[in-house]
């Protein structure tokens, strides 16, 4: 029986451990959806303090990611559609 493992970034490339995509990968994204879907503010909270914590590790790796970048793909994608985004 095939074992779960979760897709978690590795540190400091934060890069997913188990598909090697930029994280929060797509899996990690629909675990994080599930797992605050009580709770859409403490899921935006969660990935500004990680957003932060990449933006100093990547810095120090300089992997060329603009910082524009890195809040699209750890907040803009966890927020609440407004009625004009749909």
């Amino acid at each position: 029986m095939p074992r779960h493992r979760p897709h978690v970034a590795a540190r400091p490339s934060w890069r997913c451990r188990i598909c090697g995509a930029a994280w929060p990968c797509s899996p990690a994204r629909l675990a994080l959806l599930g797992e605050y879907r009580e709770d859409r503010i403490a899921l935006l909270v969660y990935l500004g303090t990680l957003l932060c914590e990449a933006t100093t590790d990547l810095a120090t790796v300089r992997d060329g990611t603009a910082p524009q970048d890195l809040a699209q793909r750890f907040v803009a994608w966890a927020r609440t559609p407004r009625p004009t985004d749909i």
